[in-house]
């Protein structure tokens, strides 16, 4: 079955939200901490007012109606970068979906909403650690290059 990727709508939210918990529940038992508090309801409520607002882009590849996987893309600004840039926080595919493609498509897609809007760079992260060698190496096959540093966060006490 071929695989459509199209630009999430509000009505998205529902399907987008549950893929995003399952990618961060698979991050932390990959490794072993609970780094990220989910809400169902709470990443809902969010991710509809990113979409209605158009702060956040969200591609979603589907296979007839069924929803496989999705890609968040944001604008960042930086001097490093020249300007503005895209950023991909969340790329996820369904586990039965993977390595059939839909990550790749995803990637496509997003370069070309990246460049069309006039951006020259996109960055993911991805972590440095010996679970997420597959991750980078699929990013690498992509045409991301690692360019240095770790993601490091600071959270509100």
């Amino acid at each position: 079955m071929s695989t459509d990727i199209d630009q999430a709508v509000a009505s998205d939210a529902p399907a987008v939200a549950e893929m995003a918990g399952e990618l961060l529940h698979e991050i932390m038992a990959a490794t072993g901490t609970t780094s990220f508090r989910f809400s169902q309801s709470d990443t809902e409520a969010r991710l509809r007012s990113w979409l209605v607002d158009g702060t956040y882009t969200v591609l979603l590849a589907r296979q007839g109606p069924t929803a496989v996987g999705f890609l968040a893309l944001i604008e960042n600004r930086a001097l490093y970068a020249e300007g503005a840039f895209g950023s991909i926080p969340e790329l996820y595919v369904k586990l039965a979906f993977r390595s059939h493609g839909v990550g790749g498509a995803l990637l496509a897609k997003a370069k070309e909403v990246a460049f069309g809007r006039g951006w020259r760079r996109l960055e993911v992260t991805t972590p440095p650690l010996p679970q997420f060698d597959r991750t980078l190496a699929f990013y690498q096959r992509q045409g991301f290059e690692i360019s240095g540093g770790r993601k490091m966060k600071f959270e509100e006490p």
